[in-house]
């Protein structure tokens, strides 16, 4: 984030909707035992502050007390709910990202084992599962054992709004009193109705989001799980594209990775590979004969090359369309497609090898990596507290190493992207030494 966009935020943007006073006594006292004394419950007044460059806060012109600063993540001495009377639901919407069945398991054993609530619920493709009548699935320590080893989401996804007056209708009818919405910013603006709709009918339903996007472009947040994984599979199919590049004459490596809008997988992929001459996200514009003309340069010079190119750059250079998904989004045009065959005809007929790899289903299919399985858990037991708490309308996440509780409204106002300016891109001019513009 730059300095702009944090001082655009006040205090009041991260307040965060409690549906009550919490009274009740939380089960983790008795499981801690004589270690209770060491145990560090959460407070209010424990605030992670938003500023962490001493530069924004004195711009502000404002004392400590008056800082913007996230609601904390991490465990209530005193609860909402009473534990074991809680029924609590799961699901899933939107693609698919490594890590959502860790995030599924860990909600489920942090509820039991923690909390001592004894039923779960899995609400099945996405929230056409809340209107569509089906029943849900029961979530147990058996029916998630190993989950965590797969790929995919148990409980299936998918996209497109549902009413959410029906939905809030199942959630009664089933007697819900925390949902849990694991998606990105098109399923939290769907949870963000729920909870409204829960709210305007005076139902005592928390809805507590974990949110999920593989492009890493949920704001205010360090990282979305799955990214690490994502990032980590999409250099190895930079390797590959490099193995097979360097190994033919005029080889041109040409791979096509996630990100609609933000270019942190193809940064972060070519960061880690060392082999990428060229990345164009969607932040940097380029003109393609500039951009071709460098790459010809470039094997000129040392017999190959490698281009990484998010799948949402170079949108400008196709005809306008208003075409969405079943999700609202904007329908991309192929990028990669278009490179292949203009890189084709600007070699014309010197020798050329093109190397096509397009590995977003596989890198979006593949389970989470350690790092991000960590990462999951910590979100899953963060939601957990949250929800026992009794917030609602809101998402975990990680604000510099603290877990915070965003508002739904914070989290999907706006969009994470690569500064152009910042460090991250530099870096990557830095490794692939490319022109720092292509047009």
């Amino acid at each position: 984030m730059n300095t702009a966009d944090l001082l655009t935020i006040t205090s009041d943007d991260l307040a965060i909707t409690r549906l009550g006073e919490r009274t009740v006594d939380t089960p983790l006292k008795e499981l801690l035992g004589e270690r209770q004394e060491t145990m560090h419950y959460v407070t209010e007044t424990d605030r992670v502050l938003l500023d962490v460059v001493q530069g924004i806060a004195k711009k502000r012109g404002v004392d400590v007390a008056g800082l913007p600063a996230f609601n904390p993540g991490g465990p209530r001495e005193k609860l909402f709910f009473e534990p074991g009377e809680v029924t609590a639901g799961i699901v899933t919407c939107g693609g698919l990202c490594p890590g959502l069945n860790n995030v599924i398991r860990g909600l489920v054993l942090h509820l039991g084992r923690a909390y001592g609530v004894r039923k779960v619920l899995g609400f099945r493709n996405g929230f056409k599962g809340l209107a569509d009548g089906s029943e849900p699935l029961r979530l147990t320590e058996a029916a998630v054992a190993d989950i965590n080893n797969r790929g995919g989401t148990i409980l299936g996804t998918s996209r497109g709004n549902q009413d959410p007056a029906v939905a809030v209708d199942t959630l009664v009818r089933l007697g819900v009193n925390i949902l849990f919405v694991i998606g990105g910013d098109g399923s939290l603006r769907g949870a963000q109705k729920l909870a409204d709709e829960a709210l305007r009918r005076g139902e005592r339903i928390a809805v507590v989001g974990i949110p999920k996007t593989i492009d890493n472009d949920i704001p205010w947040i360090d990282r979305s799980f799955g990214f690490q994984t994502a990032f980590t599979q999409a250099a190895e199919s930079i390797r590959a594209a490099h193995v097979e590049a360097f190994s033919t004459e005029n080889g041109v490596g040409l791979v096509k990775l996630m990100g609609r809008h933000s270019g942190f997988i193809a940064s972060h992929a070519t960061l880690a590979s060392h082999d990428v001459d060229f990345t164009l996200i969607p932040e940097v514009p380029f003109d393609i004969d500039v951009f071709l003309s460098c790459l010809k340069k470039k094997v000129e010079q040392q017999g190959h090359a490698v281009v990484v190119v998010a799948e949402g750059a170079g949108q400008e250079h196709f005809p306008a369309s208003d075409q969405t998904d079943a999700s609202g989004n904007a329908k991309l045009n192929d990028i990669g497609g278009l490179l292949k065959k203009r890189i084709i005809d600007w070699f014309g007929d010197a020798p050329l090898s093109v190397r096509y790899v397009d590995p977003g289903y596989e890198i979006r299919s593949v389970p989470a990596n350690a790092a991000d399985a960590v990462y999951c858990t910590r979100l899953a037991q963060a939601a957990t507290h949250a929800g026992m708490a009794g917030f609602t309308s809101m998402v975990v996440g990680q604000w510099h190493g603290r877990m915070v509780h965003l508002p739904i409204t914070l989290a999907t106002a706006s969009r994470s992207v690569v500064d152009p300016y910042g460090q991250l891109w530099m870096n990557v001019l830095e490794t692939t030494g490319q022109p720092k513009k292509l047009h």
